[in-house]
């Protein structure tokens, strides 16, 4: 059998259970690890072996690009300016998943790629760590077409791929101080760092802590 063959059967046969919890978002979810777990038998049952790979890359450049912008400030309601920098250079995470087969020694490989951006209450380690387990679990994901999309038709599908202005600064530190579990907050609206959330978003989130 063929290494392509065996992927396609494992691709058939894993079932990867959501072993996580969601505290924030109230539903479960998949890590790294639960993925991993599952498709450890059909390795054996097929004669492949697995590894993952980290590897940190820089994105961009040192010689960034900083201009004005001029924008309607809705809640100083009048025209404000704002410094854009375009060209920084960006750390990221690139994870690569290599399946073997232990018969003939054939290869097939998929890669990923994740930002490693601070988080509030973590240390640089930490960050990095999280942004390794992130891209590793959507690197094999891709490796065995496991499918973690959102239900179009829920709010939280339409929560990340809706575009909107981004949150305040004033909402941002209210909601550092409302909510105990900012991992758990982020994964729900599937964003790597608190600045990504939207005004919407911070709204419903200060709305649910105040109550």
């Amino acid at each position: 059998m063929e290494l392509r063959e065996k992927l396609l059967n494992i691709q058939m046969e894993l079932k990867a259970p959501k072993n996580q919890y969601n505290s924030f978002g109230k539903y479960k979810y998949r890590n790294c690890e639960d993925i991993l777990e599952a498709v450890k038998p059909l390795l054996l049952k097929y004669k492949a072996t697995l590894t993952i790979t980290d590897e940190i890359v820089v994105i961009g450049n040192n010689s960034p690009i900083t201009y004005n912008e001029t924008y309607y400030d809705k809640e100083l309601k009048r025209e404000n300016t704002r410094t854009i920098v375009v060209g920084l250079e960006k750390y990221f995470i690139k994870s690569t998943a290599i399946l073997q087969d232990i018969e003939s020694d054939a290869v097939l490989t998929n890669e990923a790629f994740a930002e490693i951006s601070s988080h509030a209450g973590m240390s640089s380690e930490q960050s990095t760590g999280t942004a390794s387990s992130y891209c590793r679990k959507y690197c094999l994901n891709g490796l065995f077409l496991i499918d973690d999309t959102k239900d179009p038709d829920t709010d939280e599908f339409h929560n990340q791929t809706t575009i909107e202005e981004k949150a305040s600064d004033k909402q941002i530190e209210l909601i550092k101080n409302l909510v105990d579990d900012i991992d758990s907050m982020l994964n729900y609206y599937g964003i790597e760092k608190i600045e990504d959330l939207t005004k919407k978003q911070a709204s419903e989130i200060i709305k649910r802590k105040q109550k």
